[in-house]
């Protein structure tokens, strides 16, 4: 079991943060230029060489996101990630991450009561080199998903993945090794 660590994401500091970066994400959206990409990149605690963003890209934060080299993020990637976690979204070198792709290392609690406290809980994800991550997928806190793997269009990812794995389905499932 991936350890979960808790913060409250309404604490007046995180919010703020937060209310930062989806302005930040918001002007590079309206108009995906240059400027507003590097100042998206600057939102991470490291953005690697020739990584491209296409538009409709959201982050909470952003400030622990590290993005490899030569990564491509298509469209309307959604990343619900943590200030306070280490490397809350790791993404390798090479990746391809497909349109409509959500990347949820944030959480709340099953128990209802709590539920009610409003806290968030976050673990990792981490994608290792050359992974690509079809059409619509999403991948949940905690995961690891090795180097060179393929993840099927509409995936739900629950568990960790193999490096060298096909996987597609929901959940996502062992298709074949590469």
């Amino acid at each position: 079991m991936t350890h979960l660590t808790q913060f409250n994401s309404l604490a007046k500091p995180l919010f703020e943060e937060r209310k930062a970066a989806h302005e930040i994400c918001r002007l590079f959206n309206k108009s995906p230029s240059k400027g507003n990409l590097k100042r998206i990149k600057g939102l991470f605690a490291q953005s690697g060489e020739g990584v491209i963003i296409e538009a409709g890209f959201h982050c909470d934060y952003g400030s622990q996101m590290q993005i490899g080299d030569r990564t491509f993020i298509n469209i309307n990637c959604t990343v619900l990630d943590a200030p306070i976690v280490e490397g809350v979204i790791t993404i390798g070198n090479d990746c391809l991450i497909g349109p409509n792709v959500q990347l949820l290392a944030v959480s709340h609690a099953v128990e209802p009561k709590q539920r009610l406290q409003k806290e968030n809980f976050a673990a990792p994800i981490t994608i290792g080199n050359n992974v690509w991550i079809g059409a619509g997928v999403i991948v949940l806190a905690g995961i690891t998903i090795g180097d060179n793997s393929v993840v099927g269009a509409g995936s739900v990812v629950t568990k960790n993945i193999a490096e060298n794995t096909v996987v597609a389905g929901n959940p996502a499932a062992k298709i074949r090794d590469i």
